[in-house]
């Protein structure tokens, strides 16, 4: 007797202990893209958050699509910081530029995470001088001819020289807050079509401004006008240790 009662205890902790390693697997894939240091204390905060944020990433097939995962983490912890401040009127509607890709990608993505919906996917130049096909220098200087990573927030539009335009104010003091007095605005160009890519294998390039398809100018920017959040995403260390928002 006493050995079956020891047997069907042994049996008991057993079950226990793989029902236990089979809740932290499932948890830990949960919070993959979710770093610890970000989660909010409230279990039920945190539930919500990884669950919008899985959602949106991996219902929309973003990885697929070839937004990296760094650029998305990036993006979402921004945008959630930045809806707590009261920083955008608009917070249904996050555009997230991945200058991790090449210009020859389409690595615009103008998400609406409240609809859990991909509105458009296309693509956007980089500046001259930030690099040919890749984007690897960046600066907030004027007339650098460079992109400034970072967040934007969407302002008013407006008809310039490059047509209808769509005003950027940077986000990021000493990183892209020059981006009004530099004109940094979203904007349609002729070189930023797939025939440009296939005569000279890279997308034109803009004078720091992320400029997209003239076919898709008023489209996008009448969607992501007056107070929407811009992330451009740019793979360098200089950034991630400055920036504020994504630490």
């Amino acid at each position: 007797m006493r050995f079956k009662s020891a047997g069907i205890i042994f049996t008991i902790l057993v079950v226990a202990l793989v029902s236990l390693v089979a809740y932290s697997n499932t948890h830990k894939r949960r919070t993959a893209l979710l770093p610890k240091e970000n989660l909010p204390t409230d279990s039920n905060s945190v539930d919500h958050t990884i669950g919008v944020w899985i959602s949106v990433y991996h219902g929309l097939k973003l990885d697929s699509l070839g937004l990296s995962t760094e650029a998305f983490e990036q993006a979402m912890k921004g945008w959630e910081k930045l809806k707590k401040k009261g920083s955008l009127s608009n917070e249904t509607i996050l555009t997230i530029a991945d200058f991790s890709q090449p210009s020859t990608s389409k690595r615009l993505y103008v998400l609406d995470v409240e609809k859990n919906q991909l509105l458009f996917h296309t693509y956007v130049a980089h500046g001259r001088n930030s690099g040919k096909e890749q984007a690897v220098s960046y600066s907030n200087r004027a007339k650098s001819h460079m992109s400034s990573p970072g967040f934007y927030r969407t302002e008013s539009t407006y008809y310039g020289n490059n047509g209808y335009s769509l005003k950027l104010a940077g986000l990021e003091k000493g990183i892209n807050d020059n981006a009004l007095r530099r004109a940094i605005v979203i904007h349609g160009a002729d070189y930023v079509s797939e025939s440009l890519i296939e005569s000279q294998g890279y997308l034109g390039r803009s004078y720091g401004c992320p400029a997209i398809p003239t076919y898709l100018t008023r489209p996008i920017i009448n969607t992501i006008k007056n107070g929407t959040c811009l992330f451009i995403h740019a793979p360098i260390t200089y950034y991630a240790q400055r920036s504020s928002l994504i630490r």
